[in-house]
C-alpha cells in the first residue's frame, strides 16, 4: 500500500491542510494518507497542547477517506525527529511503502534535518509546490497560500467584519468551532 506521511505543526490546521490531503489522494494516487502532528518540535518551536491540535486535526480531516491523524509522536522520545517517526511507522505497518510529503518551501532547508539522507532512503519525497517557492523538483503551487502564523494571528484579535469572514474561509468550520470553544489562540494563550 502506498502511504503519504504528512506531518506538520498544525496549529491550528487549515483549509489549505485539507486541500494538501485531497491532493494527495486524487493527484498523488495515494492509497491512504497518514496525517502526524508533531509532538515536540526539533526546533523547539512553542506550540499549542498536542492533544488539542491531534483534535483538530480529527475534525479538519474528519470528512475525508482513507486519511489516519496519527498520534505516533508522543510515544517516541522527545524532540520529533522525522526519521524516528518514519521508522516507527514502518515498524507498526511493515507492508506499507512511505512517501514523505514536504512543501517546495523545505527543501532549501534539509541540511538542518537530522540524518536527512536516511529519511529519503525510508520514505521517499513526495513535493507540494508552494507559492513563492519554486524548485526544480517541485510541481507547480496549486495549493492556497495559507499559513498557520496568520490564522493565529487573526485569532488573537477582535474576530469582526474582515477578520472573521477570512477565518471562515481559511479555517475548516469544525475546526474553527473547536478553537472557539476551547479558547485557544487568544491573547496570552
Amino acid at each position: 500500500m502506498r502511504v503519504a506521511l504528512y506531518g506538520g505543526s498544525f496549529d491550528p490546521p487549515h483549509v489549505a491542510h485539507v486541500l494538501a490531503v485531497v491532493y494527495l489522494r486524487i493527484v498523488g494516487r495515494f492509497d491512504r494518507v497518514v496525517v502526524v502532528p508533531v509532538y515536540f518540535h526539533a526546533f523547539d518551536k512553542a506550540l499549542a497542547p498536542f492533544d488539542e491540535r491531534v483534535r483538530m486535526c480529527e475534525l479538519a480531516f474528519d470528512s475525508l477517506r482513507e486519511v489516519e491523524v496519527s498520534r505516533v509522536e508522543e510515544r517516541l522520545h522527545p524532540p520529533s525527529y522525522t526519521l524516528h517517526t518514519i521508522e516507527q511507522l514502518i515498524l507498526e505497518n511493515p507492508t506499507w511503502r512511505f512517501e514523505l510529503v514536504v512543501g517546495s518551501d523545505v527543501l532549501g532547508e534539509t541540511h538542518k534535518w537530522h540524518c536527512f539522507e536516511r529519511i529519503q532512503e525510508l520514505a521517499p519525497l513526495f513535493v507540494l509546490g508552494r507559492q513563492g517557492h519554486p524548485h526544480p523538483i517541485a510541481p507547480p503551487a496549486v495549493l492556497p497560500e495559507v499559513s498557520s502564523s496568520h490564522v493565529r494571528s487573526l485569532l488573537r484579535g477582535a474576530r469582526v467584519g474582515a477578520a472573521d469572514r477570512e477565518l471562515s474561509a481559511l479555517v475548516p468550520a469544525d475546526v474553527l468551532d473547536y478553537v472557539q470553544r476551547r479558547g485557544l489562540y487568544r491573547c496570552g494563550s
